[in-house]
């Protein structure tokens, strides 16, 4: 990627409703530069792809919680397509350590994050041990990854 790449990338992150004309004058291109350049960052695939950021606390999922699971040895294909498939579960990450599976999921309220525990969180196949975290107050939500990445770029590559 180059600087230009670099300054699409992040004009995208900060608002990727502007029109292909808006972006580019942000940038500094004409429209039709500035759209082969986002088509290649498509097909590249560092751009994955466009959507509304909803919030959870508008929509009545106030309580987010993040919920250790350790599992059957044997399980990990059955839980991985029962997590694909599970409505409550917003990010699923595999993890090295005491557990298995670090899931985020959204609740209403106490009750019915006990409700989602006890009764379809725990029942997943392989399940052996839910351990959860209760988030009690969000300090930073969607952080600027292309800045990251950009001011990055070049650490801890071996010489």
């Amino acid at each position: 990627m180059d600087k230009l790449d670099w300054k699409i990338v992040a004009e995208l992150e900060r608002d990727a409703r502007q029109s292909y004309a808006e972006l580019g004058q942000n940038v500094g291109l004409s429209k039709s530069p500035c759209w082969s350049r986002v088509k290649g960052l498509e097909d590249s695939g560092i751009i994955e792809s466009y959507a509304a950021r909803l919030d959870p606390g508008a929509l009545g999922l106030a309580m987010q919680s993040f919920v250790e699971v350790q599992i059957r040895f044997d399980a990990h294909t059955e839980f991985e397509a029962a997590v694909l498939a599970h409505p409550a579960v917003v990010e699923c990450h595999t993890t090295a350590g005491e557990s298995d599976y670090l899931l985020k999921i959204f609740a209403r309220s106490a009750d019915h994050l006990d409700e989602l525990l006890r009764h379809s969180l725990s029942k997943l196949p392989g399940v052996q041990r839910l351990s959860t975290l209760v988030c009690l107050k969000t300090i930073k939500r969607h952080g600027n990854l292309s800045e990251w990445a950009r001011t990055t770029e070049n650490r801890g590559r071996a010489a």
